[in-house]
C-alpha cells in the first residue's frame, strides 16, 4: 500500500465514523460519567477531555479499518509519544495517524489543532525518543480530524440520574470527520504562543479539502520549513539577532525561492 492508497482508504472509512459518536439527531452519544450510585455527572467541554473520550469511541472502528485492509495496528505506550496510532502493511510500510478534535468558532472556522512537534524526532528523523518508530521510517503522516460544535448553556455542576438519561443534553454536537496528510492542513505558524508544535489551518473548507498553504508546495518544502523554523527563544539560544523567517512569505524570501 502506498501513501495515496492509505489516504483514500482512510477517507472512505471516515465517512462512516459519525455513527460511532453521534445519535440520529447529531448529538454526542456520551452523556456524562456514571458512578456506582447511578449518578451521571456532566462532561466538561474541555478539549482534552473531549479528545480522549473521542479516541476511545473511535478505537474499535480503527481496529476494524486495520482488519479490513490487512494492516497491523500499534498504539503508543505513552501519552506524549507520536503518533497516536501506527499502521503497518504487509510490506512493512508505516503510516502515522494522529487523532485530532477541534470545535467550531463559527460556520467557517475552527479553534485549530496541534499537529505534533517541529523539534526532537521531527528534526532528528532517526531518533527513537518520544516516537513509536523513527519519523523517517514512516511512509506517510496523517490526521484523522473531528470537527464539532459546543452546546452553550451547559451547567457542568449538574448531576443527573440514570433513569433520566434521555433528557440529558450532550455537551457537543454536529460532527464532521476528515482525513488528510498532515502537511496539507498545516499552518506556517506554531499552534499557539511560543510552543514548539506545528499549528493547523483554521478554515473548515481547507481542513476538509486539504488545501492549506503547504498543499501546493509539497511535503519536502513543508519539512524544510519546519525543521529550520525558530521561535524567538530558539533564535536567542543560538545568538541570532533575529529569526531567519517567521512565515511562508519571509521563508520564500530567505530561501530566494519563487512560488
Amino acid at each position: 500500500m502506498n501513501k495515496f492508497e492509505f489516504l483514500a482508504a482512510l477517507q472512505n472509512e471516515a465517512g462512516y465514523f459519525n455513527d460511532a459518536v453521534a445519535t440520529h439527531q447529531g448529538d454526542w452519544v456520551v452523556k456524562g460519567f456514571i458512578d456506582v450510585a447511578r449518578n451521571i455527572y456532566t462532561i466538561s467541554t474541555d478539549t482534552k477531555v473531549v479528545s480522549k473520550i473521542m479516541e476511545l469511541l473511535l478505537f474499535p472502528r480503527l481496529v476494524q479499518f486495520a482488519n479490513k485492509y490487512h494492516l497491523k495496528l500499534h498504539l503508543v505506550q505513552y501519552q506524549n509519544f507520536y503518533p497516536d496510532i501506527t499502521f503497518v502493511d504487509s510490506d512493512d510500510h508505516l503510516f502515522a495517524l494522529d487523532l485530532k478534535t477541534t470545535y467550531r468558532i463559527n460556520a467557517n472556522r475552527v479553534n485549530g489543532m496541534t499537529l505534533g512537534a517541529f523539534t526532537g524526532y521531527f528534526r532528528n528523523r532517526a531518533s527513537t525518543k518520544n516516537v513509536a518508530f523513527p519519523y523517517g521510517r514512516y511512509t506517510g503522516h496523517y490526521v484523522l480530524g473531528v470537527i464539532y460544535s459546543q452546546v452553550s448553556g451547559i451547567d457542568e455542576r449538574q448531576v443527573h440520574r440514570l433513569e433520566h438519561l434521555e433528557s440529558i443534553t450532550s455537551v457537543i454536537t454536529d460532527f464532521q470527520f476528515f482525513a488528510q496528510e498532515k502537511y496539507r492542513i498545516a499552518s506556517d505558524r506554531p499552534s499557539s504562543g511560543n510552543t514548539k508544535n506545528i499549528g493547523s489551518v483554521t478554515e473548515i473548507d481547507k481542513l476538509i479539502s486539504g488545501t492549506g498553504p503547504f498543499a501546493s508546495l509539497g511535503e519536502e518544502l513543508f519539512d524544510d520549513y519546519w525543521m529550520y523554523y525558530l521561535t524567538n527563544d530558539m533564535a536567542r539560544a543560538v545568538e541570532l539577532p533575529k529569526r531567519p523567517y517567521t512565515n511562508l512569505k519571509t521563508y520564500v524570501a530567505y530561501k530566494c525561492l519563487t512560488t
